[in-house]
């Protein structure tokens, strides 16, 4: 059941970041309820479907440099997940655009749950 909350967490501040579907205080209070290692992953995928290339590359990153412009404790929860060693496991064997979001989500937070 934990898994499930915690995919379901993740899938939401995901989408809030994505599609917009919270304001900057709704994602931020996402932010700080999870754990810092699944914000950093989110942040760091994000930046990797999402190149300066892509059509909604401003949009996205545009609400995740808000967002941690407004509440500059975002970064500083991600930066503080990055250094798990999860992510240096994930980023040795794979790469963030291997995946596409449900699967990179389940990945990763069996991963921090196991």
């Amino acid at each position: 059941m934990e898994f499930d909350s915690e995919k379901a967490a993740a899938e939401r501040l995901l989408g809030a970041l994505e599609d917009g579907r919270l304001d900057a205080a709704d994602t931020f209070y996402l932010v700080e309820k999870a754990d810092p290692t699944l914000v950093y992953f989110l942040f760091a995928w994000l930046r990797a479907w999402y190149p300066p290339s892509h059509p909604a590359a401003d949009a996205v990153l545009g609400r995740l440099g808000d967002l941690c412009s407004q509440y500059p404790a975002a970064a500083r929860i991600a930066k503080e997940g990055q250094k798990d060693a999860v992510v240096a496991w994930f980023e040795d064997a794979y790469g963030y655009r291997d995946f596409r979001a449900a699967e990179f989500i389940a990945l990763v937070v069996e991963k921090l749950e196991g």
